[in-house]
């Protein structure tokens, strides 16, 4: 069984997307909040990885702000976000290996295509199996 389709709203799209094309050689990332599953808003975090040209980790601080915001706002956490500059947007086997929350999305963005953005998501559950979840443009 496939899991529901998420519609997210145009204006968290062109943010998300905004965000990854500032830095197209880094990966980034960052927290998506939902209410009643509905994505409402966009919480970019500083990638603390040694090699954010590869691999995207979470800046702790970064982190926890966005956590209690999203909490304060009366959210919950819905996905983790982040691009891949080259590679396609699919989780990578370090993201399998280094996914920590494992009841949110995992919503990777591909800077590697000519001229379109491509932003897929994905469970990745405790197995590490993934199961993807399309992701549909709502007009605002």
């Amino acid at each position: 069984m496939s899991p529901n389709p998420i519609e997210i709203p145009r204006a968290l799209v062109n943010q998300i997307l905004h965000h990854a094309q500032a830095t197209p050689e880094l990966e980034v990332c960052g927290l998506i909040g939902a209410k009643s599953k509905i994505p409402v808003s966009w919480y970019p975090v500083a990638n603390a990885s040694p090699t954010p040209q590869v691999r995207f980790q979470l800046d702790p601080k970064g982190q926890i702000d966005a956590m209690r915001q999203i909490r304060e706002r009366g959210e919950e956490l819905l996905a983790v976000v982040h691009s891949h500059p080259t590679t396609p947007a699919e989780p990578s086997p370090v993201d399998l290996a280094e996914a920590a929350y494992l009841d949110a999305l995992y919503w990777v963005i591909s800077l590697n295509t000519k001229g379109v953005l491509e932003m897929r998501g994905f469970w990745i559950a405790q197995d590490k199996s993934v199961e993807e979840v399309t992701l549909l443009l709502k007009a605002d």
